[in-house]
């Protein structure tokens, strides 16, 4: 069986479509708060991560465990540490971790802000360049881990 990479980047038609969103300027882009950013970005990635773990099926129980998993800001900010990124996106990513609201009592605030700034990028390329955007998701493919079988449906 393979991992459904190659049929992951095909499948960002889904993520991305291009009637889901009229084409923005860099300009307006530019004018988006970062906070919005990474709210769009929080919700392309945990789109992305539930369409990677999509299949073999499994029990709702299953889904929620493989998926909560990897969206969880200590593996974001972990992620974060192993992209290529230009000067650019590592700009997002600092406005990101600057604009990253009071973290939650059981995270660190620097994972936090690291989390924030990997979605901000996430949200900032989905609306600029979703060539860029198809390269960081499969580079995060590749890192996440596939839940055990018993998560499957019939197992």
């Amino acid at each position: 069986m393979t991992d459904g990479g190659d049929d992951f980047v095909s499948s960002l038609d889904i993520i991305y479509p291009p009637c889901l969103h009229q084409p923005m300027t860099m300009q307006q882009i530019a004018e988006v708060p970062t906070s919005a950013l990474a709210y769009l970005g929080d919700a392309v990635y945990e789109l992305y991560v539930r369409l990677h773990y999509l299949m073999p099926p499994k029990t709702p129980k299953g889904y929620h465990q493989a998926v909560t998993a990897q969206v969880r800001a200590e593996q974001q900010a972990a992620f974060l540490d192993t992209l290529d990124l230009t000067a650019d996106e590592q700009d997002i990513v600092r406005r990101g971790r600057n604009a990253a609201g009071p973290p939650s009592r059981r995270l660190a605030p620097e994972i936090y802000q690291r989390a924030t700034g990997l979605e901000a990028l996430i949200g900032y390329l989905y609306l600029s360049n979703s060539e860029r955007l198809a390269q960081i998701l499969h580079q995060l493919l590749g890192q996440l881990v596939n839940p055990s079988p018993s998560d499957s449906i019939g197992e």
